[in-house]
């Protein structure tokens, strides 16, 4: 059985014979990308190897947000926040999104001068956002025993229930008239003419005009059998969810020890913050040239992990045919085991900061892979020398709230269509810059 629930969706038991525009994964950004193509009346099939929203689509904290990003991130951030204002409407079903406020707080030196960047981003683009002292943060926080000396907030920022908004995303694709297919790894692309024509599936063949890969933490491996190089590693966190509690905080809020988000459910989301580690596997070892310049500047927030992941990576192929089976249909979901110690010791910081919170019950808790690229920053970009196929991949834990802007660039991308914002920062070409 896999972690955390999701709400389930019925994949389509048949294949279409054509469509428009194929999406590789069923994750936020795929769904996202297939409902906008659908919109606009065009054929769409969503194909996903396991589950929609089975892997990091549904383990992420759940916070949507412009602020702290990464500067190119911020036009996306901002259109992304207000599809997300209109999303329950559009796919007939509460994904639990609000704007229920973000804090940043910050107690040590380098945890403050971050905070000032931030400032600084977020005035140049245009976000509210309000400083806060220790008796500011003891407002947001009544009853607390934070430590923190200063914080930053967007009143505007939000959140949203992994658990619900890409299959509620997924449901509307389908009930647009769009396919979506689970448990339907594919194998391979065909071209034709010099330019994508189908994707062969476990299943069967579909043909299409274009594809969209949005295969998270699978990407650089699908796209590598394609002969396409993407800079992309493996990071594991672990998370956990509370029971419903009374008393807790109403904001979100990130400071140097953790990340808490309050649920629907009257739960929350808790997590150790800044400390993902990165996977120690052979694949990882070929790009330490590209990642050791950022993971050396994010070294207080990264670590590294020795897991089966080592194994399974020596034992997984890198080539295959489109006849024969493939990685993605001997592993349909990453389900990694979430860290005890990390969950505890989130669990016991949260406790020592809200009394509420102090004898919180573990409803769930789960561990997570995110797709990181050297920079943070995804890739939203056609292919090279592939012309009909897009990638978009890389989110390196943004990628939740980035979903709804990210997955229509990827769909506007793969369809000529005019774009949301300026695709430039997320070209694969600035790694070989």
């Amino acid at each position: 059985m896999t972690r955390p629930f999701v709400d389930t969706v019925a994949g389509d038991p048949r294949l279409p014979d054509t469509v428009d525009l194929v999406v590789i994964g069923g994750g936020i950004i795929g769904c996202s990308a297939a409902l906008w193509a659908v919109e606009q009346g065009l054929r769409v099939a969503v194909v996903e190897k396991g589950r929609i929203a089975g892997e990091q689509s549904s383990r992420n904290w759940g916070w949507v947000r412009r602020m702290g990003r990464a500067v190119s991130e911020y036009p996306l951030g901002i259109e992304s926040l207000r599809l997300w204002d209109g999303l329950s409407a559009r796919v007939g079903k509460d994904v639990g999104f609000r704007r229920s406020g973000i804090v940043y707080a910050a107690r040590s030196d380098r945890e403050k001068a971050w905070l000032a960047t931030v400032e600084a981003d977020a005035t140049r683009f245009g976000l509210q956002t309000v400083r806060l002292d220790r008796a500011g943060l003891a407002g947001c926080f009544p009853g607390t025993q934070l430590s923190d000396t200063e914080g930053l907030m967007t009143v505007d920022d939000g959140r949203a229930e992994p658990a619900l908004a890409a299959p509620a995303i997924a449901r509307a694709v389908q009930a647009a008239g769009g396919a979506v297919l689970t448990g339907c790894a594919v194998r391979g692309v065909e071209t034709k003419g010099g330019r994508v024509s189908s994707v062969i599936t476990e299943r069967g063949v579909i043909g299409c005009d274009a594809v969209i890969v949005a295969a998270g933490a699978w990407s650089r491996l699908f796209l590598g059998n394609l002969g396409i190089d993407i800079p992309q590693t493996r990071v594991r966190a672990s998370v956990l969810r509370t029971a419903p509690l009374a008393g807790g905080p109403e904001h979100a809020l990130g400071n140097g020890a953790f990340g808490i988000r309050p649920r629907m459910d009257g739960g929350y989301t808790i997590s150790q913050r800044g400390r993902a580690r990165v996977q120690i596997t052979l694949d990882a070892a070929r790009q330490i040239p590209q990642f050791l310049p950022g993971i050396w500047r994010n070294r207080h927030e990264l670590g590294v992990t020795l897991d089966q992941s080592l194994i399974d990576g020596l034992r997984m192929p890198r080539r295959w045919s489109n006849d024969r089976e493939t990685p993605f249909e001997r592993c349909r979901v990453l389900d990694p085991a979430p860290q005890d110690r990390s969950v505890q010791a989130a669990l016991r910081d949260v406790g020592k900061v809200f009394p509420a919170l102090q004898n919180a019950q573990i409803a769930e808790s789960w561990g997570a892979i995110i797709d990181a690229t050297p920079d943070g920053v995804p890739i939203i970009d056609h292919a090279p020398g592939l012309p009909g196929l897009v990638i978009a991949t890389g989110f390196s834990g943004h990628g939740f709230g980035l979903g709804p802007g990210a997955g229509q660039l990827a769909a506007e991308l793969a369809t000529g269509a005019g774009t949301l914002v300026d695709p430039a920062p997320f070209r694969l070409a600035r790694f070989s810059a």
